[in-house]
């Protein structure tokens, strides 16, 4: 691995009794981009702490090359509460970021208080942003902070709350100059217009990532390479999501063969055991250590597939939820304005829009915590409400986990007939029987918000409301969520930047466009969005052509021979920059090349023909103009 920027041989980290991952090895190349994948406490923060410094490994090595420069995103960045925002992004070594911060700075103080000192300042900041060439610098700052919508620089950090923290964290590792990059769960907190930015970004950047999402999509548009850690061993798949899940079944499934093969053997031995009790040869001795070894693999367990699993939710009657003309407004902004809608039976509604659009206004007046301005809400007789919120589940830190949802229901009533014990509800959505009876203080930010979500399911509600469910579940709980929901009775509304889990679940989209504007779309968020784009490029197109005439011919004369030259071969280039962009999309995303230097020269020629299409078309756009 001489390309490689880190190497990882035989780590191995245990918390007692439980081991979290042993012998693992692994490297990452230049320009290689990796997902982790691993359940929630099986080891994925532990293992980013380790290649970070800060939580040491039991056994192993970690190795950065020498020219490392890297960056780390944590799941909950620490920060000083003193700190401005602008101290705590521009806190860095390197010379490009000092330069910008020092010309901002200058120009901040021109602007408040213009001085012959503040101009002298001003003009040394740009001298020395011209002596180190840092223009283009400042623009990929000022994109960064823009596109994360980072805009008060000097409030102080104690005055953020949890979603703009993690938003000003990832700023900072964006606009620092590296080439590694270790992010964990990226996409937390952001809506998905920057979701989208941020994938397009990554995926331009010629640097290493390492990164664990619960964002498929981000992590298929984004990642060319998945290791899982699954029962203390490492696994690596080339290729997406969907090859990874292809592949981990047929290796389940030669695992399943394996120990079905070893409990055949194992009876036998076993009967062997149980007539020699004691071993006088070095052969009897051999097959009882065999026999040991046999054992442990017999009485593994691999098959982790699940039931369907179906709640029996309470009878809906035929008027469920009316909404007319309601209009809300807060402090002069309107966020829904005359919006009316009957829901229907067993319909799933997807919301989507940017955050502070109005969507959890929406679902306040919705469930009655909010009055509307003006507009009426008439609610059915028989329906239960079962509201997810973004605020979190308050509990006493010295309750258990399995009291907690014995508060609910100690038996929930599948619709099959049958019943499932809260422990058995608990064991489905991944709380293992010794976690159950954890105190609710001992549990993480997922565990809490996992346990949330399950006592509002248990509750057997028939009108389900589900604000950003997602954030800090792992790939493998949003799976069993999915599934859960695509089997549910009920109305469903989800509130999600997740677009993988819209898709997969949602009839229809109610789209906050702003201004109190919700439109009802009735396809999924990748279809909405297609049309959307359809829509702005007709919308180009049409205002460019409703140009008046005498204006293109007072603005440009006839084109020369030169440019329609120019023209027609900008044209030809426009068309095999992107057939070559396909066509390599097309291998990376297939998921049979091994080779991670093919891979990595696939990714970084798709970041440069992205900057070479952006380029010719604008120069095409112009042509065309003169073209007529």
């Amino acid at each position: 691995m001489a390309d490689a920027l880190l190497t990882v041989e035989n780590l191995s980290k245990s918390f007692g009794e439980k081991i979290l991952f042993e012998n693992i090895s692994f490297g990452i190349n230049a320009g290689q981009k990796t997902a982790l994948i691993a359940r929630n406490g099986t080891g994925k923060t532990s293992l980013l702490n380790i290649l970070t410094g800060t939580v040491l490994a039991d056994e192993g090595r970690v190795t950065f090359r020498n020219d490392i420069r890297m960056a780390y995103l944590p799941q909950n960045p620490l920060m000083n509460e003193n700190q401005t925002v602008r101290d705590y992004v521009f806190a860095s070594e390197n010379k490009y970021v000092q330069a910008v911060n020092t010309y901002e700075k200058a120009l901040l103080n021109i602007q408040q208080q213009p001085s012959q000192l503040h101009e002298k300042q001003l003009q040394d900041a740009m001298n020395m942003m011209d002596t180190l060439g840092a223009w283009d610098y400042e623009n990929r700052v000022k994109e960064v902070l823009t596109r994360l919508e980072v805009s008060d620089l000097d409030k102080t950090i104690s005055m953020l709350s949890g979603g703009e923290r993690k938003k000003i964290a990832l700023s900072k590792v964006l606009i620092d100059d590296t080439n590694f990059l270790i992010l964990d769960e990226p996409t937390n907190h952001l809506d998905i217009k920057m979701i989208e930015w941020l994938e397009e970004f990554l995926s331009k950047q010629s640097l290493s990532i390492l990164m664990v999402t619960h964002d498929r999509y981000f992590l298929d548009n984004v990642c060319h390479d998945i290791i899982e850690i699954d029962k203390g061993r490492l696994y690596h798949y080339k290729g997406t999501y969907n090859y990874y899940v292809e592949k981990k079944a047929e290796r389940q499934q030669i695992e399943r063969l394996e120990i079905e093969k070893a409990k055949n053997l194992y009876r036998t031995e076993l009967d062997w055991m149980r007539r020699m009790p004691s071993a006088r040869g070095t052969k009897a001795r051999a097959r009882i250590d065999a026999f040991y070894e046999l054992q442990e693999k017999a009485l593994q367990r691999v098959d982790d597939r699940k039931p369907s699993l179906s709640v029996k939710t309470e009878r809906i009657g035929g008027k469920i939820l009316e909404m007319y003309n309601v209009t809300k407004s807060y402090e002069g902004k309107t966020l829904v304005d005359d919006f009316t809608y009957t829901f229907k039976k067993s319909e799933k509604i997807g919301i989507v829009g940017q955050n502070g659009v109005g969507k959890s206004t929406f679902l306040n007046i919705l469930t009655q915590a909010l009055k509307p301005d003006t507009g009426n809400i008439v609610v059915g007789q028989t329906v239960q409400f079962g509201y997810y919120t973004q605020n979190g589940l308050k509990e006493s830190d010295d309750r258990r986990v399995i009291d907690i949802i014995k508060d609910v229901a100690e038996v929930i009533h599948l619709e099959n007939g049958k019943e499932m014990t809260a422990t058995q509800f608990l064991r489905y959505f991944g709380f293992a029987d010794t976690t159950q009876y954890n105190y609710y203080g001992n549990l993480s930010g997922g565990e809490r918000r996992r346990l949330y979500l399950l006592k509002v399911l248990m509750a057997n509600p028939n009108f389900l409301i589900l604000d950003e469910p997602t954030n800090d579940l792992d790939i493998y709980t949003l799976e069993i969520l999915e599934e859960f929901l695509e089997n549910y009775k009920g109305c469903l509304i989800i509130v999600s930047h997740d677009r993988s889990f819209m898709d997969d679940l949602v009839d229809h989209l109610f789209v906050f466009e702003g201004n109190g504007k919700i439109r009802d779309y009735h396809s999924n968020y990748t279809d909405y969005m297609k049309a959307k784009e359809a829509e702005q490029r007709v919308a180009v197109l049409q205002k460019r052509d409703e140009k008046p005439k005498y204006e293109r011919s007072k603005t440009t004369a006839k084109p020369t021979y030169k440019q329609k030259q120019e023209y027609e071969q900008l044209t030809q280039e426009l068309q095999q920059l992107g057939d070559e962009k396909q066509e390599l999309e097309a291998l990376i995303n297939g998921g049979t090349e091994t080779d991670y230097e093919k891979l990595t020269q696939w990714s970084n020629r798709i970041g440069e023909l992205n900057d070479l299409i952006d380029e010719k078309e604008l120069r095409w756009l112009e042509l065309d103009e003169i073209m007529g």
